[in-house]
């Protein structure tokens, strides 16, 4: 039994939708904070199992029988170390064998004051709890790239406080197909994988497609953060997640994000998608 937290969550949901077309339903669970949102699983013959995790009884309970566990690392403005330690703990008292943990790509030592300490601390502690463990640096999500420049064609420029870095995007559903492909075969016991796309781009390569998609001049000019988060903020987000998002470009900046392993890509069996094609596909749809 295959169990993923986080189910209802993006990369959660996506994961066992990927291991639905190479596991039967019936050797899935999905962990779930609030079970009628899962009904579409229920309906699939998946086994839904209702836990947070600050709740370590229920932990304990969800994860009788299982032999895997994926965990999706909670949420920052949390306290993450505490809820991926309980976690931990109950998936080695209730039996658990194996457990899969979805960090954060470092290709650099560029910290991230919100994710960077937690995921250290995170894989420290379950290197040292005795379970088999298989951590999972998991790249940029194409998906962020609206965080950053916007969900709109810009009109003429991109300022993103990035300076020259560059990231090596990954879409989401290919990050999950790649995780269930690890799930679901062996070789990975006590193992680290990076998982990113193929090529790592600059901003610089984000203005250039757009602009050859938009057949207009389309530059990008590296901000200073407190002008960018600024402009987030008066575009509606809270300070402190905008100044997040402007973490991610500091991040790229420093090379946190731009390693591109092939890891992905043997998985897939394929390349994973480019940037002009999810450019292509998100901006100019129908185009």
């Amino acid at each position: 039994m295959i169990l993923v937290t986080g189910a209802t969550g993006g990369l959660g949901h996506e994961t066992i939708e990927c291991l639905l077309k190479i596991t039967p339903a019936a050797e899935i669970a999905a962990l779930v904070r609030d079970i009628s949102k899962a009904t579409d699983l229920t309906e699939r013959g998946v086994d839904v199992r209702q836990a947070d995790y600050i709740d370590y009884p229920a932990l304990v309970q969800a994860f009788q029988g299982v032999d895997k566990v994926l965990l999706v690392s909670a949420v920052v403005f949390t306290d993450r170390l505490s809820q991926h330690r309980n976690v931990i703990d109950a998936a080695k008292e209730a039996g658990v064998k194996h457990l899969f943990y979805t960090s954060i790509q470092r290709s650099s030592d560029f910290v991230m004051p919100q994710v960077t300490e937690s995921d250290l601390a995170t894989e420290v502690y379950l290197k040292a709890s005795g379970l088999v463990y298989t951590i999972l640096h998991n790249g940029y999500y194409f998906e962020g790239l609206g965080y950053l420049i916007g969900n709109e064609v810009p009109e003429s420029e991109i300022r993103v406080p990035a300076g020259e870095g560059k990231i090596a995007f990954v879409k989401r559903t290919e990050l999950a197909a790649a995780t269930a492909a690890l799930l679901t075969s062996g070789g990975h016991d006590n193992r680290e994988y990076t998982l990113t796309g193929s090529e790592a781009y600059s901003f610089h390569d984000v203005a250039q497609e757009l602009s050859q998609l938009a057949g207009r001049p389309i530059t990008y000019h590296s901000s200073e953060p407190a002008p960018y988060i600024a402009q987030q903020v008066a575009a509606g987000l809270p300070e402190p997640v905008a100044g997040f998002i402007a973490q991610w470009a500091d991040a790229a900046q420093y090379g946190m994000l731009a390693g591109t392993p092939d890891t992905v890509e043997r998985l897939l069996g394929r390349k994973p998608t480019s940037l002009r094609e999810y450019l292509k596909a998100t901006y100019f749809p129908g185009a």
